[in-house]
């Protein structure tokens, strides 16, 4: 029940960052932070491309295993086993992703100076901890049935704000 609640009401709130925001000329930083050589522009465009085409089976198989991990969980006596295997196939291909993902990283940082290294790390740091930072300050709320002082009723609480 906690997945379908973080799909359908925090999730939304919690955007993919992608690289292409460090050096698109539309993005907010606008390759100001990292300032990219039109040459360096366009391998990171075309390193970003391939990362993207190369993990997007894996993540539309998720999807898949997600919406069958669901209609199995529903099922008034599901399979435990079969809950199981999905779960662990899920994972794997989440592993190989964040795997994937570390190696595209270690590829646009080759193309960097070594200044230009120093502050992508410091952007995907910023990235990543902030994201996981926002979603560990979701689960230390009281629980609804704990909050004496502002009792919500059978909702559950708003997304935070987007930024």
């Amino acid at each position: 029940m906690g997945v379908l609640w973080w799909q359908n009401f925090v999730n939304k709130s919690y955007r993919s960052v992608e690289v292409t925001r460090f050096y698109s000329r539309n993005g907010p930083r606008g390759g100001s932070e990292l300032a990219l050589t039109d040459q360096q522009k366009e391998a990171f465009r075309k390193l970003r491309q391939e990362h993207f085409r190369k993990t997007m089976p894996a993540v539309q198989k998720i999807i898949e295993f997600k919406k069958e991990l669901i209609s199995e969980s529903v099922k008034p006596e599901p399979d435990k086993a079969k809950l199981s295997a999905i779960a662990d196939s899920i994972g794997h291909r989440q592993a190989w992703i964040e795997k994937d993902l570390a190696l595209h990283f270690h590829e646009l940082s080759m193309l960097c100076t070594p200044a230009q290294r120093d502050s992508l790390e410091k952007l995907l740091n910023n990235i990543y901890t902030v994201r996981y930072q926002k979603m560990n300050s979701l689960r230390g709320r009281p629980h609804r049935d704990q909050d004496d002082n502002n009792r919500r009723g059978p909702f559950p609480p708003p997304p935070p704000p987007e930024n």
